[in-house]
């Protein structure tokens, strides 16, 4: 079996790159379209000030989130056959991070708005931090944590041809 030039591997990480982002985009699109309806619901007169607040914060994250998690695209467009695809993967990976970043923030913001409209405070407040952690522990703690994990295994175990049983 041969292993892959620097090339194929530039291919396969910015392949990989847009499936990962595939799914992002697909939550993010959703949440945004909910945020963008809310206004025109009936209970939203009803808000304090802090909930219209948080509200404006959670829909500027989540059009942040999708216009970071979209970028790639543009950017890939703009450098479409020039032979930079070690440059799109690298700008690719910091906007799918900071896509990711914004999302987690429109995501416990809206949690925190609709906590608060339906219970007191500071349970909404509560709530809306262990949620943050929540996402923390899986977007940023556990990744981070098992990064140099299996470091010195063989890149072999990457190539879906040397999984047994397939």
């Amino acid at each position: 079996m041969s292993k892959e030039t620097e090339r194929q591997r530039w291919q396969r990480n910015f392949a990989d790159l847009l499936q990962e982002l595939r799914v992002a985009q697909t939550g993010v699109q959703i949440l945004f379209a909910f945020l963008l309806t809310l206004p025109f619901s009936n209970g939203f007169t009803s808000t304090s000030g802090f909930q219209k607040d948080v509200y404006i914060v959670s829909l500027l994250a989540a059009a942040a989130a999708t216009a970071m998690i979209i970028s790639p695209v543009a950017f890939h467009r703009a450098l479409f056959r020039q032979g930079r695809k070690p440059e799109l993967v690298r700008f690719a990976h910091r906007m799918a991070s900071a896509g990711l970043a914004f999302m987690l923030i429109s995501m416990v913001s809206a949690v925190l708005l609709i906590t608060d409209f339906v219970l007191d405070r500071s349970i909404a407040l509560v709530l809306s931090g262990v949620t943050g952690l929540w996402f923390l522990t899986f977007w940023v703690i556990l990744p981070f944590a098992r990064r140099n994990w299996g470091e010195d295994i063989d890149d072999e175990e990457d190539d879906p041809r040397s999984i047994p049983g397939d």
